[in-house]
């Protein structure tokens, strides 16, 4: 089956000093869940997405890029992935993702612009899987 290639789909994004970002992207009920991994990081924090809070997380993205070195106030996703995403700028420039019951997960300004085109691919990849799970209901 088509979908069976496409998930789970996991990209490793590394900045120029070797620090990584792991993107993985499986089905969900509602389309697809994104889960966003530091895995060379001390707690290997994680933050777990649906597909409205990576829609939401990669406009944030550009909006911080728009905004530094000037703050940029909070967005909040609710839900089941229930997320508040913030623009840390001291010491340097982060996205730092805030769930309820876990650790923050801070992704440094190296990471925006390749996680940013990643969450614009799996938002088209969320939008098909939420669409054939319509079909297969009806």
């Amino acid at each position: 089956m088509e979908e069976d290639r496409v998930f789970p789909r996991i990209r490793e994004i590394t900045d120029a000093f070797g620090s990584r970002l792991r993107v993985s992207v499986d089905r969900h009920p509602d389309g697809a869940l994104v889960v966003l991994e530091r895995p060379d990081a001390p707690t290997r924090e994680r933050a777990l997405l649906d597909a409205y809070g990576a829609d939401v997380l990669a406009a944030y993205i550009m909006s911080a890029r728009l905004a530094v070195p000037h703050p940029l106030p909070d967005e909040h996703v609710d839900g089941n992935f229930g997320t508040c995403i913030s623009l840390k700028l001291e010491p340097c420039a982060a996205l730092q993702l805030a769930q309820p019951g876990r650790q923050p997960l801070e992704i440094p300004a190296p990471f925006w612009d390749r996680l940013y085109a990643e969450l614009n691919l799996v938002a088209a990849h969320g939008r098909e899987l939420a669409r054939r799970a319509e079909e297969r209901v009806h």
